[in-house]
């Protein structure tokens, strides 16, 4: 058996990449330098489709990154290239209604192919923090972010990759699409405190308005200034306008528990407390 992870120097696909076992693996990257060491690597690029012959060939499963423009065409390449099985990484905005344009597309694509297909659909992804708050952490030891006292479930990216894997390399799962989320609601504040407790050091929480955080988060660049607007309420998924404010009194926790990965795994969820114990020396 040949899989194929596309996204393969990613958060989520090099976690794949490592944890695939007894398999071929393939990975597709754009940058073959950054590729994980010991397996198979082909230059690719989702939004080139036309090109994807020599990387699909052989092929039988495939991990699949989400990119909408060119989902059909993907799709139907990995078909002709006689790929039997589609695991997507989605996103649980789709299971809330929230997703239309961007992760739900690749989805429907995937299903209208006939194929074995799995939807995998995160949360938020605790590494988000690495991103956000990972350069003030760094450098002064402090957080600057708004409502410390709002919070998610955020989902550690391993429990994901886990999922992943048994979905590509096990029987039962074609057909369902999975929520993947942290094992318990916590606060920005608690989250801060579990960061300062894997360091052993004091991490200061200041506390921003949305106005002030999108600066912040903009002056950043990379993903956090590209995401600031939706993380802060300024937008919708799709990106129509929105104002902060709206969801300010939305209680969480009146959602109960949500599905982990011990669904699927039989292993409890990672909390995130565990995450940035794992994740320690990226804040240092």
């Amino acid at each position: 058996m040949r899989v194929l992870v596309t996204g393969a120097t990613g958060t989520v696909g090099r976690l794949v990449t490592a944890g695939l076992r007894d398999v071929q693996v393939r990975v597709m990257t754009r940058d073959p330098r950054k590729a994980p060491a010991g397996v198979d690597v082909m230059q690719g690029d989702l939004t080139r489709p036309e090109e994807l012959g020599p990387v699909l060939a052989g092929v039988d499963r495939m991990f699949l990154f989400p990119e909408p423009s060119t989902a059909e065409k993907v799709v139907e390449a990995a078909e002709q290239a006689g790929v039997r099985r589609i695991v997507v990484l989605s996103s649980g905005a789709v299971t809330g209604g929230f997703d239309t344009t961007f992760h739900l597309p690749v989805e429907q694509a995937v299903e209208r192919s006939g194929l074995e297909w799995t939807h995998i659909r995160p949360g938020e992804f605790a590494a988000n923090k690495l991103a956000l708050w990972g350069p003030s952490i760094r450098a002064e030891r402090v957080v600057r972010d708004t409502n410390p006292d709002s919070g998610w479930f955020p989902v550690h990216e391993q429990d994901i990759a886990d999922v992943v894997i048994q979905a590509l390399l096990e029987d039962g799962h074609a057909g369902k699409a999975y929520d993947i989320n942290g094992p318990g609601l916590i606060s920005l504040r608690d989250q801060v405190k579990a960061i300062a407790d894997a360091l052993g050091e004091e991490i200061r929480f200041e506390e921003l308005t949305p106005l002030q955080a999108r600066e912040v988060y903009r002056a950043m660049g990379g993903f956090a200034a590209e995401a600031a607007d939706f993380l802060l309420g300024f937008t919708d998924y799709d990106g129509n306008p929105m104002d902060p404010s709206d969801n300010a009194d939305f209680d969480p926790s009146v959602l109960g528990p949500l599905p982990t990965a011990e669904s699927v795994t039989g292993r409890p969820a990672r909390t995130f407390a565990q995450w940035a114990r794992d994740r320690a020396e990226d804040f240092r």
